[in-house]
């Protein structure tokens, strides 16, 4: 145990708190029981180390920091390693690569039931179930997720430039006087086009010649490792489901039809249906749907989105087109916070109120116009109008 911290301790004082993603400070980390979900290589490892420098930067004695996919793990129990800890004092225990753990739900519910006076926080993939038969740890656990960066938190690590995170109603009602405060002090377009390339996944921080490497190497742990993992897919089947994001990655955004796609898949409709939802499960890709749809229902989705823009330039490459970048762009950063449905009349309908229609700078209002509470989300514009959005201030929605 005393190497572990030790690691642990080293972890810390390494770990830089110049730039911390905005997550951080809305997870009650008080609760007995917090969960981080998100897709691999979105910085949920080191958002828990920050957060541990900020608070109890001054008491590390009583928190404890480890990563299930250690080799400690292999001949020790996570019980035993908690028992101990709570015996010298501990008091916050942070557990990362939960689903590394075998059995590690019961486990967790375990200890959230025999130590009550332990604080746990725990990452894991996008893929995790929260909720199974036998181990419900959604009654128990906080759950939050991370995605990817958005432009506006890009725009701190690339610029130092530091803006507050904008609602949608506020870019709604006072985008003209929002978009002129922003561009007061930086032009967006010095950076929005590095963004949607390369700047989804904080390690491009790492070096941009191998950002594609790094993000291709992680789409294939995601399909390789943890879908198996977690959803006991028999690695013979991952053939079909690499050939299927391929395909997808090609075309994306595109109302898909099924029975072509299956075809040239060589798969049943049912086993397509199934795979597209273990991919979005998976943060590679959105289904978007007329109607809002419930949890685990398999149905052929209206149109078909990768989950961002960078991987539309790994998966799409020469395919991919400034039309298709624009929309999901603005599909990724509403859906955040937001319900993204299909629309007959434009590209999306949020919350089941607002109509968007996203285009360039020339993009007019007319298939909209007599649509109420709708707008156009305009590329290559700095300064909004009152229903002319620029695309680019949407990456301000967290």
């Amino acid at each position: 145990m005393e190497k572990m911290i030790e690691r642990f301790r080293k972890k810390i004082a390494a770990m830089d708190l110049r730039f911390v993603r905005s997550l951080e400070s809305k997870i009650n980390w008080d609760a007995r029981l917090v969960c981080i979900r998100g897709s691999r290589g979105t910085g949920k490892t080191t958002l828990m180390l920050q957060h541990i420098k900020k608070a109890f930067a001054g008491d590390l004695g009583k928190v404890v920091y480890v990563s299930l996919d250690n080799l400690y793990f292999a001949d020790n129990s996570l019980i035993d390693f908690v028992d101990s800890f709570v015996k010298r004092g501990g008091e916050y225990l942070f557990l990362d690569e939960v689903h590394k753990y075998p059995d590690w739900s019961r486990v967790i519910k375990n200890i959230y039931d025999d130590y009550p006076e332990l604080h746990v926080a725990f990452t894991g993939s996008s893929l995790l179930e929260i909720l199974n038969a036998r181990s419900d740890l959604s009654r128990r656990a906080l759950v939050y997720n991370l995605q990817g960066l958005s432009f506006r938190e890009y725009l701190k690590l690339v610029a130092d430039a530091d803006f507050p995170i904008l609602t949608l109603d506020e870019i709604l009602s006072d985008n003209e006087k929002l978009s002129a405060e922003i561009v007061s002090k930086i032009k967006p377009f010095m950076y929005f086009d590095g963004y949607l390339k390369n700047g989804y996944y904080p390690y491009f921080l790492e070096g941009i010649d191998d950002y594609y490497s790094r993000l291709n190497e992680t789409v294939n742990m995601v399909l390789e490792i943890e879908l198996p993992l977690l959803r006991k897919i028999d690695v013979s089947y991952l053939v079909k489901i690499k050939k299927l994001l391929t395909a997808i990655g090609k075309s994306a955004p595109f109302i898909p039809n099924v029975s072509e796609l299956s075809s040239h898949i060589q798969i049943s409709r049912q086993t397509l249906l199934q795979y597209l939802q273990y991919l979005e499960e998976s943060k590679l890709i959105y289904q978007v749907f007329k109607e809002s749809r419930g949890l685990g229902t398999l149905e052929k989705p209206d149109k078909i989105f990768l989950e961002n823009t960078n991987l539309m330039f790994l998966l799409g490459k020469i395919e991919t087109n400034i039309g298709n970048v624009r929309e999901t762009f603005a599909f990724n950063q509403l859906s955040y916070n937001h319900e993204v449905l299909f629309s007959e009349q434009s590209d999306f309908f949020i919350d089941k109120k607002y109509t968007f229609e996203v285009g360039g700078k020339n993009k007019k209002r007319k298939q909209i116009k007599d649509v109420p509470d709708s707008y156009i989300l305009a590329d290559d514009i700095e300064f909004g109008t009152e229903r002319r959005i620029p695309l680019w201030l949407l990456g301000f929605l967290y």
